[in-house]
């Protein structure tokens, strides 16, 4: 199995990312690639820039990656309750190329804060949209409050709770 695995945060201390790359990591047996949504930072998606320069290569670079998965694991970051400007950007112009940017993948989503909401709105509307977008969503799981239930130094969760969720919808992958 090929997991795609990335944090929709472009901060580089990402608490998301940490919680992804946990999540992946436990799939066993699966082979993990985890991206770096700063590897694709393009220019803010407009119309007038796709008609004078096309789609940039980067977010056909993006597009083929998420392709050659067998399996999406995505963490957001939520600002303002709503998607990062980086994701959201990578995500529009990526949907240039197909609106279908999950390209019928198995999707499971993740989102973490060091709040008590644990980006639970941003998680929501990405959980409502994935199947319009080509995803099939598995599952979703948002980690309240980071820094107390995730282990930065062990680099899991501390939470037997929370980790059982997390078990139960990393084994939808069975």
């Amino acid at each position: 199995m090929n997991i795609i695995a990335f944090a929709a945060s472009n901060s580089k201390n990402s608490i998301n990312h940490k919680l992804v790359a946990h999540a992946a990591g436990a799939v066993a047996g699966a082979h993990v690639e985890l991206l770096d949504i700063n590897d694709y930072e393009m220019p803010i998606y407009s119309e007038d820039r796709e008609r004078e320069g096309g789609i940039p290569q980067l977010a056909h670079d993006f597009y083929n990656k998420l392709g050659g998965a067998d399996v999406l694991m995505i963490s957001f970051a939520e600002h303002n309750g709503s998607y990062s400007a980086a994701y959201k950007n990578l995500f529009d112009w990526a949907s240039r190329i197909d609106t279908k940017v999950y390209q019928g993948k198995r999707v499971i989503l993740l989102a973490t804060s060091p709040g008590p909401g644990g980006a639970s709105n941003v998680l929501a509307g990405a959980s409502a949209s994935a199947p319009h977008f080509g995803g099939e969503l598995l599952a979703s799981l948002s980690v309240p409050s980071f820094y107390d239930n995730f282990d930065i130094e062990k680099g899991g969760l501390n939470n037997k709770d929370l980790e059982a969720s997390l078990q139960q919808a990393l084994d939808k992958l069975s």
